[in-house]
């Protein structure tokens, strides 16, 4: 029989629920953790919550767990040793690491507690896993403490239904600072080659962006997922050309695929692992990462002479010339991907807590 299972929160802004999931916006790593854990029947604390809701706890000693999960933040684990005394321990990254980064040193400011709880880290992707291992490396502490990888989960349910296709929608579905500034000016250069484009821009909640007025496109705002879900499925594409920020996995990218509904991104991040398809894929060119670089403090106002000039200089031409072939009848068929499955990661979640 397996040991209690408790997972440990201590960055979350606000508490959440599995009703949580469903009513409301919610970020990525949050809504995983709700999969994950009702999956597993698991105990869930976070750090701020005051009140029990169901399985969902305050954080209170309590020996008799087996298993703790700390979700993303090493500096928790002095806290956990305290509350759960007989429980081994897991470290659960979901964000992107590298040696010296601000979170690199987090992870090193606590390699004596993660030696001495014997801590196993949990990583969402091999992408992701090979950046906290070079981090381990710089940390000098690789020789005792060992990462894993562990896919995020997508709903089992989540499939085509046979929507029908808007070939003018594209959407961006993602925390505003993964590379919006870049898609507002990539969409329009876009439109004023193909006019009758629009674009829908909707959030998981926890950073709201600036909504500029831009013409085409409709700002969402926060939305519960199966709005975000029903906007995906009746797009031509998520429109996602961010490598400002790379996906440590990219859930974006599995839901949009999983629901019948290509992805038009940048090989950056885990996208070429987690997108099998390579026509979903473009490379990043050393201009983009110029541009992006030049132009990544300036206002919407300053931003338009200089996208003006981008766009004649073709910088986004890849971008065109992908669409128009999706738009004449090239667009991939895409669907789930086993590999992210809820029941499958579960299950290797149990075999990973079990070892």
């Amino acid at each position: 029989m397996m040991s209690r299972i408790l997972f440990y929160d201590p960055l979350c802004a606000r508490p959440y629920d599995s009703d949580t999931l469903h009513r409301q916006a919610m970020g990525g790593t949050e809504a995983t953790v709700v999969r994950v854990a009702d999956a597993l029947g698991a105990l869930v604390v976070q750090h701020n919550r005051t009140a029990p809701s169901g399985r969902y706890l305050p954080p209170q000693r309590d020996p008799g767990i087996g298993c703790v999960v700390v979700s993303r933040d090493s500096r928790a684990l002095a806290v956990v040793r305290q509350l759960y005394p007989n429980a081994r321990v897991f470290l659960w990254l979901h964000d992107r690491m590298r040696p010296r980064s601000r979170r690199a040193r987090w992870l090193a400011s606590t390699a004596q507690l993660l030696r001495d709880l014997d801590v196993r880290i949990v990583c969402v992707s091999d992408t992701q896993r090979q950046s906290v291992e070079a981090t381990l490396r710089w940390m000098r502490a690789d020789d005792r403490i060992h990462a894993c990888t562990i896919y995020n989960p997508i709903d089992d349910a989540l499939a085509p239904d046979g929507s029908p296709i808007d070939d003018r929608k594209l959407v961006f579905l993602s925390s505003p600072n993964k590379g919006l500034k870049f898609t507002l000016d990539a969409f329009r250069a876009l439109r004023r080659r193909m006019p009758d484009l629009r674009l829908v821009v909707g959030n998981p909640g926890y950073k709201e962006g600036a909504r500029a007025g831009v013409e085409g496109v409709e700002f969402l705002g926060p939305q519960p997922q199966a709005r975000m879900h029903a906007e995906v499925r009746t797009a031509l594409c998520t429109f996602f050309p961010n490598f400002v920020i790379p996906e440590t996995f990219g859930l974006v990218f599995a839901e949009s695929n999983a629901l019948g509904t290509p992805v038009l991104t940048h090989d950056c991040g885990a996208a070429r692992e987690v997108i099998a398809d390579s026509r979903q894929i473009l490379p990043v060119s050393p201009a983009k990462r110029l541009y992006e670089g030049l132009l990544g403090g300036c206002s919407p106002g300053c931003r338009a002479a200089p996208a003006r000039m981008a766009a004649g200089l073709g910088l986004f031409d890849d971008y065109l010339d992908r669409i128009r072939a999706w738009r004449a009848g090239q667009r991939p068929v895409t669907g789930p991907d086993p590999r992210f499955r809820l029941s499958a990661v579960a299950e290797r979640w149990r075999k990973e807590l079990a070892y």
